[in-house]
């Protein structure tokens, strides 16, 4: 997956009532011989989703990586929906009112209750290895900069340290905090083995990956020259007070 570099927040989605929602919304479970998962926001004000769970559309709704959601039953992570919902074409691209139509989705649809928190929990700092960083400044200009993240590969080009931060908090399921010192930009490929076997329906290895390879924690400090230390820290949660499996239509 290839996506441009923004700053990608951490914080919950500020809106506790949403005020936008879909004027129509047709919730069904998926096909079970069918793979995968597929979401599109056409112009129009419509929203498509094959495949997805409620998990998924929290994370959407909210802003928040799946580690950030407690006490989600299991079925929110197992049953998967197909959902076509159309909106106002006004705000269509709106991406914070595509948040608080989901947000409503998820509360009349499928009955979600839920409560803001901030927990102190375990999280990371990255931080750079006594001998120093292995860096190389980026010399791509502002237009140019991407970042390529998949199965045990992460490619910058052009990228900071907050940005890494992010994409180690997603491969490793807990915040990690960016405690580097470093402020510049970065071209630089990552690579290493998973701890998991690759699935059938899952993220593939990349071409040539070496089964006997690195570990993240390993290749960060062979590579980068940068460390994850453990530590406890303020974060953001959603606890699921409770959410029901919507009726079909």
């Amino acid at each position: 997956m290839i996506i441009a570099l923004a700053a990608t927040a951490l914080a919950l989605t500020q809106s506790a009532s949403p005020t936008a929602k879909f004027e129509v919304a047709s919730i069904k479970p998926s096909d079970p011989a069918v793979r995968g998962f597929r979401v599109q926001s056409t112009p129009g004000g419509r929203y498509i989703a094959s495949g997805v769970t409620v998990k998924f559309l929290i994370q959407a709704a909210y802003g928040v990586r799946d580690f950030q959601i407690l006490n989600a039953p299991a079925w929110t992570d197992a049953q998967h929906f197909d959902i076509n919902a159309k909106g106002e074409e006004s705000t269509a691209n709106d991406q914070n009112v595509m948040s608080q139509r989901l947000q409503d989705l998820l509360v009349e649809r499928f009955q979600l209750k839920l409560a803001q928190e901030t927990r102190e929990l375990p999280i990371y700092h990255l931080v750079v290895v006594k001998g120093g960083s292995k860096l190389k400044e980026s010399t791509i200009d502002e237009d140019h900069r991407s970042m390529q993240t998949g199965r045990g590969r992460i490619i910058f080009k052009g990228a900071d340290m907050a940005s890494l931060a992010v994409q180690l908090s997603q491969q490793l399921g807990r915040t990690v905090l960016d405690q580097t010192g470093l402020t510049a930009n970065y071209d630089f490929t990552l690579n290493w083995t998973p701890d998991t076997p690759a699935g059938p329906d899952g993220p593939k290895d990349p071409p040539g990956a070496d089964p006997n390879g690195p570990t993240l924690f390993t290749a960060l400090q062979e590579t980068l020259g940068l460390k994850l230390e453990s530590a406890k820290g303020p974060v953001e949660v959603l606890v699921i007070a409770s959410v029901e499996k919507p009726v079909e239509n």
